[in-house]
């Protein structure tokens, strides 16, 4: 839809901006996700939809206006000296060097209705950015979780209804040509039995984490809503959850070199019970596990694989190896993934990731925003197209937030529906 107009778009990155910018504070990011040495998912790709035409005006807010120099020479050296036509220009908040916590009102105040805004922050943050947003008329795509608090996720719920915006969650592993196929085939192994996921990332992310690990939020907000969501997208319309109850490892995180903050834990596993929706006598279990102490050179970022068991079959998923592994005298052996998120140049020199489903799933939603702002589509059409919408996803937060409270509080948490709204028990 060629006709439809381009859409203005702020990014509010994290405290340290690895995601949004590949930039830590202190340097470039080491993750895998990178081109050579800085990892780049939401800039990258909002870069390249404004050089496709999909993309307006861009900003950044943050909260400390000093980083922007560095930033901006970051990108120039490794976006625009790498990709042909790539401009990585955007409009700074604050401005002037300046420090200012809520710099994202400033500048969302000055966009207007059917905009968009890309919340990449701090999980404690993503409620109160998204509703500031959602009450001007502003669309947004909020990184998972959604929220902590499943009663925050039922508010955005009914904000992006009343506001009439379109409000992802940025679940990109739904994009997953693997992930979307399994998800297919698992409506025809019938009534679900067993669920297991791990997911974990090498102790050396605490450096870069410790700013906020065990603070603002833990291992399973950061790394089980992956899997979680994935779970609960398998099992929409099958099963509900009903009962979760939380264990967790310490001792590493809150020791030498990292030392984080006490109440920090290495891994976290969540027990959840589902009952079937059609058949009062199936019932399923699923364990959800997630660390960030696994040991360093594996080979891999981020360890990742699941198991589903239907009353028909099962499938068996290795996300963190795909067949495609490469070695080097100097570091070893090392698993890629460009399938999330291609960095290779094109033929032409050009950016050549847009297949990958790191970037679909931005697109999905500057896509939806588009239509919508055209008239095209409602908002809520979007929920029955199985697209990590904000009302789609709220089983992936009920679960996560019974989690923590189980942890805290150390007995199992309920989780049932009264009247249109999930609560916990």
């Amino acid at each position: 839809m060629s006709n439809l107009s381009k859409l203005n778009v702020l990014m509010c990155k994290l405290i340290n901006g690895e995601y949004t910018t590949g930039w830590t504070g202190s340097g470039a990011s080491t993750s895998d996700k990178k081109v050579s040495y800085i990892c780049l998912v939401v800039g990258l790709t909002m870069f390249d939809l404004r050089r496709l035409g999909k993309i307006g005006k861009l900003g950044m807010v943050g909260v400390n206006g000093g980083k922007f120099p560095a930033i901006r020479q970051h990108l120039q050296e490794n976006i625009e000296n790498v990709y042909r036509d790539m401009n990585t220009s955007f409009e700074e908040y604050p401005k002037e060097g300046n420090i200012d916590p809520e710099a994202y009102k400033d500048a969302i105040d000055k966009m207007s209705p059917g905009d968009a805004v890309i919340v990449f922050t701090p999980d404690s943050t993503h409620y109160p950015i998204c509703l500031y947003a959602m009450e001007r008329g502003i669309h947004v795509l909020v990184t998972k979780p959604a929220t902590k608090l499943l009663s925050h996720h039922n508010e955005l719920i009914a904000a992006a209804r009343k506001y009439n915006v379109v409000c992802f969650v940025e679940h990109h592993k739904r994009f997953d040509p693997v992930y979307s196929d399994a998800k297919a085939r698992a409506q025809a192994l019938g009534e679900f039995n067993f669920f297991n996921a791990w997911m974990s990332q090498p102790k050396s992310q605490l450096e870069t984490f410790r700013a906020w690990a065990g603070k603002d939020s833990d291992i399973s907000y950061y790394l089980s809503s992956h899997h979680i969501d994935i779970c609960c997208w398998i099992l929409q319309d099958k099963a509900v959850p009903t009962r979760v109850a939380a264990s967790a490892a310490t001792g590493i995180a809150t020791g030498e070199p990292y030392n984080c903050v006490p109440q920090t834990e290495d891994t976290i596993t969540l027990l959840v019970d589902w009952q079937s929706i059609k058949s009062p006598g199936h019932k399923g279990t699923a364990v959800y596990t997630a660390s960030w102490t696994a040991p360093l050179k594996a080979g891999i970022h981020s360890a990742q694989h699941w198991y589903y068991m239907g009353s028909k079959g099962d499938i068996n998923v290795d996300q963190a190896h795909r067949g495609y592994d490469i070695t080097v005298d100097e570091t070893g052996k090392t698993w890629y993934n460009p399938f999330y998120m291609k960095y290779s140049p094109s033929e032409t020199g050009h950016f050549d990731g847009q297949r990958g489903y790191g970037y679909i799933s931005i697109e999905k939603f500057i896509d939806a925003a588009r239509e919508v702002n055209a008239g095209v589509t409602k908002p809520s059409d979007y929920d029955g197209h199985g697209y990590p919408t904000i009302a789609n996803t709220v089983l992936t937060t009920a679960i996560l937030n019974a989690g923590r409270i189980s942890l805290d509080e150390k007995r199992a948490v309920g989780i049932k529906k009264s009247g249109d709204q999930w609560i916990l028990e």
